[in-house]
């Protein structure tokens, strides 16, 4: 009974051992690697650049003010429609000390010289009356008088002009009103009233009291790369995705490529500007942050794979593929690939749709 007892044990041992054996050398073989494949597929494949930009106004307006002084009212504010010749503001005159003693002193000399040549014709034309002198010798007293009596009106007009910004008696438009000289909406009133503003002249262009621009025409205007620039002219099509509109796409035109570039963070950029395509239900604020996709090179129903697909030797042109010959069998094969978007290429020969390549792990 104990022989038999012990036999058991060491065959259980034994079994026990074998089975451990066993697995050990089940679990070091690795299975085997079954690699995906894929067919080359008919697609389009369009190449593009995209530059990045804002959305302005195509035509906006500033408007200055012809006379200096302080602001006494504005009639406007931001978002507001209005016409050309609407008022925007009324300006209060602060004249010029200088400009305004000048003035004063214009007035009194030219009322002196009324005054010298009225006596001197008050003079005169007695005797003219009595025949005593000729009208020939009298014309010219005559004529001095007039010509001191216009000065004296251009000297209190001048006067006039400096201390109020208008004349009064002639009906002429008051300059101290500030009026639009475009139809469009109220982009921006920087000015309050109290502020001091500056006229427009030859030496200064003037304080700004308003910006008006008309919303119904809209340009993008952006940036792009010198070394993309050479492949975009005007004309081209452009989709422009503002951040702030999500959801929307406008369709856009191609209209100016600056001609000269500028060095931004090391690289040379050019300006472009392409009138955008409104929609009717949808408004665009000036300064939208956008961005343009530009299509540079565009082909139809080619034959394409996966970039991911491609083994690149050591030479440049030396670019293949992993053709399945049998089941998981793989060669490698030349092709000679087109036009790209990055995520996939364009195979002009090597390969046809029937051909299942590898994919990588």
């Amino acid at each position: 009974m104990k022989s038999f007892v012990r036999i058991l044990v060491v065959l259980v041992i034994l079994a026990g051992f074998g089975y451990t054996l066993y697995h050990l050398y089940e679990k070091s073989q690795e299975p085997p690697v079954v690699f995906e494949t894929s067919q080359p597929f008919r697609t389009d494949i369009i190449k593009k650049t995209v530059a990045t930009g804002t959305i302005a106004p195509k035509k906006e307006v500033a408007i200055k003010p012809r006379v200096s002084g302080i602001i006494e009212k504005v009639y406007v504010e931001e978002g507001d429609m209005v016409k050309s010749g609407d008022p925007i503001a009324k300006v209060k005159i602060v004249p010029d000390m200088v400009s305004l003693n000048n003035a004063k002193n214009r007035v009194q000399m030219a009322e002196i010289s009324v005054q010298n040549a009225k006596q001197n014709f008050d003079r005169q034309k007695p005797l003219l009356d009595q025949g005593v002198i000729a009208m020939a010798e009298f014309q010219p007293i005559e004529t001095s008088l007039l010509n001191a009596q216009q000065e004296l009106l251009a000297a209190q007009n001048n006067l006039q002009l400096i201390e109020e910004g208008a004349l009064k008696n002639e009906g002429s438009t008051s300059n101290t009103i500030i009026r639009s000289t475009a139809n469009g909406m109220i982009l921006e009133v920087p000015l309050k009233e109290g502020n001091s503003v500056i006229e427009s002249n030859t030496f200064n262009e003037g304080t700004t009291i308003a910006s008006i621009a008309d919303m119904g025409e809209m340009i993008f205007e952006g940036k792009v790369d010198e070394s993309e620039v050479g492949k975009i002219k005007e004309g081209m099509d452009l989709l422009i995705t503002i951040g702030a509109l999500e959801g929307h796409t406008f369709n856009a035109e191609l209209e100016h490529i600056s001609p000269k570039g500028a060095v931004e963070n090391g690289a040379v950029q050019f300006k472009i500007k392409a009138a955008v395509q409104l929609k009717k239900d949808v408004f665009i604020r000036s300064g939208y942050s956008a961005n343009a996709d530009i299509v540079l090179e565009r082909k139809d129903s080619v034959l394409a794979i996966p970039e991911a697909l491609l083994i690149f030797g050591d030479h440049p042109d030396s670019i293949f593929v992993e053709v399945e010959t049998h089941p998981q069998v793989f060669e490698k094969r030349p092709v000679q690939l087109g036009l790209s978007d990055g995520i996939k290429v364009e195979v002009v020969s090597g390969i046809d749709e029937t051909d299942n390549l590898k994919k990588p792990l």
